[in-house]
């Protein structure tokens, strides 16, 4: 009987260890979830920025000795 109580004992263990991994698993499936969205928002305000960026760039006036500015 020691035979069958030690693969009682390794199988309750397995179990255990299971359930530790599904709860490691779903932690860190929570943490893929909130790091795509902050990835999310961060792309959107880099767009953002960008689009800002550029505008500013559109009203700087033109360089002296530019091409086209000195028609």
């Amino acid at each position: 009987m020691p035979q069958l109580e030690d693969l009682a004992d390794r199988v309750e263990r397995l179990l255990l260890r299971h359930e530790e991994l599904k709860r490691t698993n779903a932690l860190l499936a929570e943490q893929v979830a909130s790091l795509g969205s902050e990835r999310d928002s961060l792309r959107s305000r880099l767009a953002a920025a960008r689009t800002r960026i550029d505008l500013l760039l559109e009203r700087l006036p033109a360089e002296p000795g530019a091409a086209g500015a000195e028609r």
